[in-house]
Parts: C-alpha cells; sequence; structure tokens
C-alpha cells in the first residue's frame, strides 16, 4: 500500500481531506481525490499551456523533434494548484496523471504504481517548492560564468568557423561568456577530435580562455551504430569490450539494448550508468577533454528507453529507467565534471535540478513556439528546475522574422540562460523541414545581415550588454534559488499567491524576487497589458511609477521588453 504524507506531519486520508480541503479521497492504485482548486501547475518542462488543468499528463521521458505538444523531454511528477496544496509522486515509472473541472470541483487522479509514495504538500508556493526540494535534491548553483551571454551553432564545425564567429561577437560588442562547440568530434566515438577539422583543440581552449569565454563539448550518451559504410576501429573495439565487460544496458536474454529504429540514434546501445566500472571507463576516455581545459558538456539526449524490460547493473529495469536514464546520465556526467564546470542537459526527471542546467530542446522559429518555451520555462521552475533556457527565436526551419528574432532576444536577457543557437547546416531534416538557405545560424550578425538592418546589431548589443549589468542582481538570486529551490523565472501567482487575478496570467514572471517581465509574445504587438500584484512597481527603463492591483497598458515597441522593479528593492 502507498503512503500518504501532509508536509510530514500525517499520513492519513482523513487529515488530507481536513488540511487541503479535499474530499472523496482514495489512496491505492491510484491517488484520487476532490477539491475547489481551478489550476494546476508543473509535471515538468510543459509546452502546452502554464495551467494544465483538464489535461492529460504522462509523466514519461520523451523526444520530439519541434513542437512538443504534450510531449516533454523533461516530466516531473510533481505539481502546484491554486488552492495552496501540490501532489508530488514519489516514483520513476511510466504514469498517467488527470486533472478535470466539475459542477462540484475538480478532481484529480494519478497511477501509483507498487511501493510508489503520495505527498500532499500544504501551504504558499515558495513553502511547497522549498519543501519538494528538501525532498528530491537542492538545486546545484552553476559557477558565475554560466549567467552571460552563450553562443553556438552546429553548423561551426571547425576550429576556423568557431575562431571566425568568436571574432565577430567581439567585433560587434557581443563578446559570450561561453561557446558551444557540437560537431567537434569524430561522429563515432564521441570523445575523439577531428583533427582535420578540429587541429590542436588544446591552443584553441587556450586561446578562448585568455579572451575570458569558457567552452562547452556536445556529448550523446551512445554507443552509435554506424552509418553503412562508416569505418571506425576504435568505435567497434569499444563496442566489443562494453558488450563484454557487461557495461551497456541489456536484454533479459543478455543481449544488448538497443535504442528502437525509427527514434533518434536507432540501433546504437545505451552505457550503462548505474555500473561504476562502466563509468570509470567511459569518463576515463574523457578525461583528456578536462584535462586540456574544456569546461564542461552539453549534455544531449537520453531520451532512448521506450521499452520495460531491458535490465541495468543496480537492478533496474526500464520500467523504472525509461525516466530514470537520463538522470542517471547527467547525474554521471556532474560526478565526472565537478563544481567548476557545467551541464547542458535536455532531458531529465525528478531531481534534474542536482545537475544543471537545462535547455528546452529542439524547437522551430515561429511565435508560436515563442510561447511554447515560455510555458515550458514557467512550469520546470514550478517543478524544481531553476536554471534553464532556451534556442533564442527556435533551432529549425526558416530564420525567423527580424521582429522574432528580437523579441526572443529580448525574452532571453531576462532568462536564467540566455543562448543562441541553430541546426546544422541546410536543416535539421532537410526533406521536411529545410532552411532556406545554407546560412541558417541565428547569431545576430546573420540576422542582420539577412534582413540587411544594422538596427538588429544595436538591439542585440544594447541587450547583451544589459545582461551583463544584471549579473550581480542574477548572481544573488541564484544563490537564494539554490538555497530554497525558489524558480529564477517563476510566474507573478508565485510570490501574490493569494491574488486571484494573478493566477490569471499566464505571460509575466519574475526573474528573481525583484523583476517582474511582460515579454511580447504575439506579431505586430506594440502595447500590451500588465497585470501590476500588489505593492509600488517602476518601469525598469524608464523608472514611471505603478500603483499595484492594477492592470495598465504599456507601450513595448519593438525591441523593447516591458520589465517593472518592486519600488522597493528597484535593481540598479
Amino acid at each position: 500500500m502507498s503512503r500518504l504524507f501532509i508536509n510530514l506531519q500525517h499520513s492519513d486520508a482523513a487529515a488530507a481531506e481536513k488540511i487541503c480541503g479535499l474530499s472523496n479521497l482514495t489512496l491505492g492504485a491510484e491517488l484520487s481525490f476532490t477539491g475547489q482548486f481551478n489550476a494546476v501547475y508543473g509535471f515538468g518542462e510543459r509546452f502546452d499551456a502554464l495551467n494544465q488543468i483538464g489535461l492529460d499528463r504522462k509523466i514519461q521521458v520523451y523526444e520530439k523533434f519541434t513542437e512538443q505538444g504534450s510531449n516533454t523531454y523533461l516530466p516531473v511528477p510533481f505539481c502546484l494548484t491554486d488552492a495552496g496544496f501540490g501532489v508530488y509522486i514519489d516514483t520513476k515509472r511510466v504514469i498517467g496523471i488527470s486533472t478535470k473541472r466539475g459542477a462540484d470541483g475538480s478532481s484529480f487522479r494519478a497511477e501509483l504504481p507498487g511501493g510508489a509514495d503520495a505527498h500532499i504538500l500544504r501551504g504558499a508556493p515558495a513553502e511547497i517548492v522549498d519543501y519538494f526540494t528538501r525532498l528530491t535534491g537542492r538545486p546545484k548553483l552553476p559557477p558565475d560564468w554560466a549567467f552571460g551571454p552563450w553562443m553556438s551553432a552546429h553548423r561551426w564545425n571547425t576550429r576556423e568557423l568557431v575562431e571566425q564567429q568568436v571574432a565577430k561577437a567581439i567585433e560587434h560588442g557581443m563578446k559570450p561568456s561561453v561557446v558551444v562547440i557540437e560537431a567537434w568530434s569524430d561522429e563515432a566515438t564521441f570523445y575523439r577530435f577531428d583533427s582535420k577539422r578540429f587541429p590542436n583543440p588544446s591552443d584553441m581552449i587556450r586561446g578562448l580562455h585568455e579572451k575570458g569565454i569558457k567552452c562547452l563539448l556536445w556529448q550523446i550518451p551512445v554507443l552509435k551504430k554506424l552509418d553503412e559504410g562508416h569505418v571506425c576501429p576504435e568505435h567497434d573495439k569499444d563496442c566489443a569490450h562494453a558488450i563484454e565487460k557487461g557495461y551497456v544496458a541489456r536484454n533479459p536474454d543478455g543481449t544488448p539494448y538497443t535504442i528502437p529504429k525509427g527514434r533518434w540514434f536507432g540501433g546504437s546501445m545505451l552505457p550503462d550508468f548505474t555500473n561504476p566500472a562502466a563509468c570509470d571507463w567511459w569518463f576515463g576516455k574523457r578525461q583528456y577533454l578536462l584535462d586540456m581545459g574544456f569546461d564542461g558538456f552539453k549534455t544531449d539526449g537520453g531520451e532512448f528507453l521506450y521499452d520495460d524490460k531491458p535490465l541495468f547493473h543496480d537492478g533496474s529495469t526500464g520500467a523504472d529507467m525509461q525516466n530514470g536514464y537520463a538522470l542517471a546520465y547527467t547525474r554521471a556526467y556532474a560526478r565526472f565534471t565537478g563544481d567548476d564546470r557545467v551541464l547542458f542537459s535536455r532531458a531529465g526527471f525528478t531531481g534534474s535540478q542536482t545537475a544543471p542546467l537545462h535547455w528546452a530542446g529542439d524547437q522551430r522559429s515561429t511565435w508560436e513556439e515563442l510561447r511554447h518555451v515560455l510555458a515550458a520555462g514557467l512550469n520546470a521552475g514550478l517543478s524544481g528546475i531553476p536554471f534553464w533556457g532556451f534556442d533564442i527565436a527556435g533551432f529549425a526551419g526558416e530564420l525567423p522574422s527580424k521582429e522574432l528574432y528580437l523579441r526572443a532576444f529580448a525574452l532571453a536577457c531576462f532568462s536564467p540562460v540566455m543562448q543562441w543557437h541553430s541546426e546544422p547546416l541546410g536543416g535539421q531534416f532537410t526533406e521536411v523541414m529545410a532552411s532556406d538557405d545554407m546560412v541558417n545560424d541565428r547569431s545576430p550578425w546573420n540576422i542582420a545581415a539577412r534582413y540587411n538592418d544594422p538596427g538588429v546589431l544595436d538591439a542585440c548589443r544594447h541587450y547583451t550588454s544589459e545582461r551583463q549589468k544584471l549579473l550581480p542582481y542574477l548572481l544573488k538570486e541564484a544563490a537564494f534559488c539554490s538555497q530554497t529551490g525558489r524558480p529564477l523565472m517563476a510566474p507573478i501567482f508565485f510570490d501574490a499567491h493569494t491574488d486571484s487575478r494573478a493566477y490569471a496570467v499566464n505571460d509575466q514572471f519574475m526573474l528573481g524576487r525583484n523583476l517582474m517581465v511582460a515579454p511580447a509574445l504575439y506579431e505586430g504587438m506594440t502595447e500590451r497589458e500588465v497585470y501590476f500584484p500588489a505593492g509600488k512597481w517602476r518601469d525598469y527603463w524608464t523608472g514611471e511609477a505603478f500603483q499595484g492591483g492594477l492592470t495598465r497598458s504599456v507601450t513595448c515597441e519593438p525591441p523593447r521588453i516591458p520589465v517593472f522593479c518592486s519600488a522597493e528593492n528597484q535593481h540598479s
């Protein structure tokens, strides 16, 4: 029988009903109850809505290229409501959760696999998330440099291109804090530099460091099934050794588990990160990258298990590892890299805040996708993932319009992680979603050249400079988040939780405790309504005063993003 906790003080359904105002509460093969709640938030990084009441949620790590809909790379079986309570289902299993509105209240129903614990937590949103991250792990605080601007493009696949783009960034007054190199390896082992494309990588990283720039390298947790005709003796040797030593996930008959055909990296084997010897072997081949001076990894993928049957060294099965594998993968890398480097991960699960940072994966360059990533970031923060970012103006397809790019750039300036990135040259899947020219990176200078508008560079330079000014504030707030679990990017109801009007706002957020951001998310917007919670507020840019408790129309002519400071704690 599953157990029920309420703030660790109570352990029976009657107490839950009384304290949280619930009724018809049952606990067995499922947790179900009814109550007077009208909003549900969280469930991990959810793209399709901020308030998810009435939506069926599947708690499953799932890789979906663009337009994620109800899918997510980073599910968490935890949510908050507008009625002063939250729910956490402590299981790694794939489960279903549904909420519905009814005439007499709303209903909640969650599957409970055997041995799963159900926690019902009562309090203000900050108290609930604080307790949740005490249960599942406090967010790991990234090093200071991780909060500066990031730049990346998959097409930067040579040392010459990387250094050329860094030089352009510096020339245009947008020097990055971090550069991510994706296409650096031999595309077989994923730990050996392609020496023809990246000669003398030690010299390259030394040159970046001399400029004050950190550098991450892309990683993927597979022993790749090579394309026909691709020969790599070192890779073949690695595969044979991993099978012989039991360093890969395996099927019940002892054969290696392979990613299903049709999925990303179909046919590839998975390293077993629950096996300490496998970790020693895997990271032993990558230690030289850290010795060389690289500052961490972009830990992509991890959404590779779609079967309950595979077996792992620690006794886990695929039933646990469909969700648990991404977490085992990133935590193993976090142990390897240590505290002074970072990971930038896509997939995860409950507790992923202990191995930051995260980004929202792959989106198209559309206005709809921009709105989706805002919902994803807010839900991720409410699920314990405070250090998060997205690809500015999308990753795939046709280049964004000038307006969309500048709106996304401004939003990223006031997000936990500010970074631009783009797909491989010609398109990620050229047969269905080709970019419309052969220079598709989302760098400011490429967008400016595409639209023959130097004003793009001026606006991006402004927001890059503004990000640097924000750093002392962001570092202070990030430290507070790591101590309390507070989202660095939180919906305005998080603080104004006694204000019913705040729960109706899904397109404003607090960046830290003192800055309120109201991005422009629709094409052609020149003004928008902003709701000001109780208190006194001032326009971040002009100093204009606003009284709380009111909705006001404010200007947002491109590229301006409306931002407001708590008057008592105005950012300087």
